[in-house]
């Protein structure tokens, strides 16, 4: 996919400054307002000088009913508020229970957060800010809800932590976190699931590094990554709705695998109709997947289906997720 190479070499590196567009962070977050009435947001991976979530939580503290809002920064960061004298290598944090019209024009907006960050001066944290460090797990315990674009590099500490805390949270990743193993079993379990996503399934991320990306619609100072999507744990109106199937089985469309009993679907919406038993589809899938009409079962590794991967005739497919429909009899098929 077009910005995986990106993305990957960002992993292996630890290169990790990737920041979210605000319009990105307001199209998703629309879907989850009742969630945050009276809630103590952590923003955990921000510098509130230059993260779109800090200042989107900021503007829409009121509109929401938050009742505090907090962010952290790592030090090191190679992108730094400096017209604020903030420096740039050390961790600091903000916490805001509060957010008024500063410039007295009748409205809220950036230039009010603007001028709300220049009157309250940060707090420098004793360490470097890393999430995982004793202050910031203090701050998350404090947390309802956590939201983020956390380290693509440390992405299986980061979710095991909000596990741990039992914390909720709406976070960005690459879709291939889906088949971590620690992941899968969290999805698989319902403990998480994806948000609402990405328009196309891709995004720009503001960032230092070279965009390699081979898709176009390339942006100045910006990353391409596509496959991003949204994870959650929080209930949205997206994962109650049914997807509608029409398609027939038939055996020589639906062949099934040499080596594990359930026919191949390529694409979500060819599932069929009118077949009970189990299927595997794409890990796109859950991008549609409603727990009140599907179970998982399972992919490759958690079944331990042999040569880690389905074939067909012979042929190495694709990852697949392992679905049944839901009120069927597991003994017919």
């Amino acid at each position: 996919m077009a910005g995986n190479k990106s993305l990957q070499q960002a992993n292996k590196a630890k290169k990790d400054e990737f920041y979210t567009q605000r319009v990105d962070i307001e199209n998703e977050l629309k879907h989850y307002r009742k969630h945050f009435k009276d809630k103590i947001v952590l923003c955990n991976c921000d510098d509130p000088f230059e993260s779109n979530f800090f200042k989107y939580f900021a503007m829409n503290f009121n509109f929401l009913g938050l009742k505090k809002l907090i962010a952290t920064c790592y030090n090191g960061s190679p992108i730094a508020g400096d017209e604020l004298q903030i420096p740039s290598k050390n961790a600091y944090k903000i916490e805001i229970t509060e957010v008024t019209d500063e410039n007295g024009d009748g409205a809220i907006d950036l230039s009010d957060v603007e001028l709300l960050l220049k009157k309250k001066a940060p707090e420098k944290l004793k360490g470097n800010g890393d999430f995982r460090s004793d202050e910031c797990i203090e701050l998350l315990k404090q947390a309802d809800i956590v939201v983020t674009n956390p380290p693509f590099s440390l992405f299986r500490e980061y979710v095991a932590q909000l596990i741990h805390y039992n914390k909720k949270f709406i976070i960005i990743a690459h879709q291939n976190a889906i088949t971590y193993k620690e992941i899968f079993p969290l999805i698989k379990a319902n403990k998480i699931w994806l948000g609402f996503g990405f328009k196309g399934g891709a995004a720009h991320f503001i960032s230092p590094y070279k965009d390699i990306a081979t898709a176009g619609n390339h942006k100045e100072g910006m990353i391409r990554v596509s496959g991003v999507v949204w994870f959650t744990n929080l209930d949205i109106q997206k994962r109650h709705e049914e997807l509608v199937l029409y398609k027939r089985y038939t055996p020589e469309e639906y062949p099934k695998y040499d080596n594990y009993d359930a026919i191949n679907v390529d694409k979500t919406t060819d599932i069929p109709v009118d077949y009970d038993g189990v299927m595997g589809v794409p890990i796109t899938f859950l991008d549609k997947y409603n727990p009140e009409q599907f179970e998982i079962l399972g992919n490759e590794y958690d079944l331990n289906i042999s040569k880690g991967r389905g074939y067909i005739n012979g042929k190495r497919m694709y990852s697949r997720v392992f679905i049944r429909k839901k009120g069927v009899n597991t003994n017919e098929n």
